[in-house]
């Protein structure tokens, strides 16, 4: 922290900015950010390597969803053929009951 006649510079311990602070104001007179490289500091290589892996992450569970997919479609048909036998062995040959019998 360095003064100068009613000038204070603090350097901030979030962003590492530089501040420039009036003494008796309180108010902060400028603001430096410091220099950040572009990218978050990574080369271009490493930027697109880790798009080939995004990429390669986004196919595979593309083909996990698509095999899941087929997997429920015939899972739902054995159950449906399972409640069909099931009702067919269960049929007495008499209508089901209707709602208003009941009362």
């Amino acid at each position: 922290m360095a003064r100068k006649r009613g000038r204070v510079q603090v350097v901030c311990p979030d962003c590492s900015s530089r501040l420039t602070v009036d003494t008796a104001t309180g108010e902060v007179l400028s603001h430096d950010r410091p220099h950040r490289p572009p990218a978050g500091g990574k080369e271009l290589g490493e930027l697109l390597e880790g798009l080939d892996r995004e990429k390669e992450q986004a196919e595979d569970l593309f083909e996990r969803e698509v095999s899941a997919h087929k997997d429920r479609e015939r899972l739902l048909e054995e159950k449906f053929q399972e409640a069909m036998k099931r009702a067919e062995e269960a049929d007495d040959g008499k209508p089901p009951p209707r709602p208003f019998d009941f009362d």
